[in-house]
């Protein structure tokens, strides 16, 4: 069984993500075992971010009717953690394309209990989550990941800047997040299926 195989066997459908996420909340855990307290706090505040998206976001009909124009199967493997921001901005989108075509199968997978698997999909040799995996007639087709298109750029020239990735650009990208309301993410995700 290849990494990929065991990562899609252990996966979840995004309701049961969502309930996971909560449940250890309720618990005052993250989905990290043993993982730094921190990522408590993070995963309170992503799972906020989770809800307000899974209630208000709306895809715009003409992404819905391309959408359910895809005729073949698809699956997307998309690793990922309750205390990402990242995936806690991109995940509900995801899954709300998703939803429009029964021919999208979305499979969660928890990436610190598959570290073979996210170090197959490294960005920039860093295991940089969500990373979406998408899969066609059993082959790896297609990445995306960890940010849309935009938000890479932001973090990349603040990085060649300042030479790391600090509160104050993770505040600006949650901000870029906040006023681009998701479209750079579904105009990364349509180029992705067409």
């Amino acid at each position: 069984m290849t990494h990929l195989e065991k990562g899609i066997s252990e996966s979840l459908t995004y309701n049961d993500y969502r309930e996971l996420v909560a449940n250890l909340l309720g618990q005052n855990k993250s989905t990290t075992k043993n993982g730094d307290e921190s990522l408590v706090g993070y995963s309170k505040l992503n799972n906020s971010r989770m809800k307000r998206l899974d209630k208000t976001f709306k895809l715009d009909e003409e992404v819905k009717q391309k959408v359910k124009t895809i005729e073949n199967k698809v699956t997307w493997v998309v690793l990922t953690e309750g205390w990402c921001g990242d995936a806690a901005q991109n995940i509900p989108i995801i899954n709300k394309i998703a939803e429009e075509n029964e021919n999208i199968e979305l499979k969660l997978v928890l990436r610190d209990e598959n570290p073979e698997l996210i170090n197959e999909f490294l960005t920039n040799g860093n295991q940089s989550i969500p990373k979406l995996i998408q899969i066609e007639d059993g082959k790896v087709t297609k990445k995306w990941g960890p940010r849309p298109s935009i938000a890479k750029k932001m973090i990349a020239d603040y990085k060649a800047e300042h030479g790391v990735v600090d509160a104050e650009i993770k505040k600006d990208l949650q901000l870029w997040y906040n006023k681009d309301k998701g479209l750079n993410t579904v105009d990364d995700i349509m180029e992705l299926l067409f």
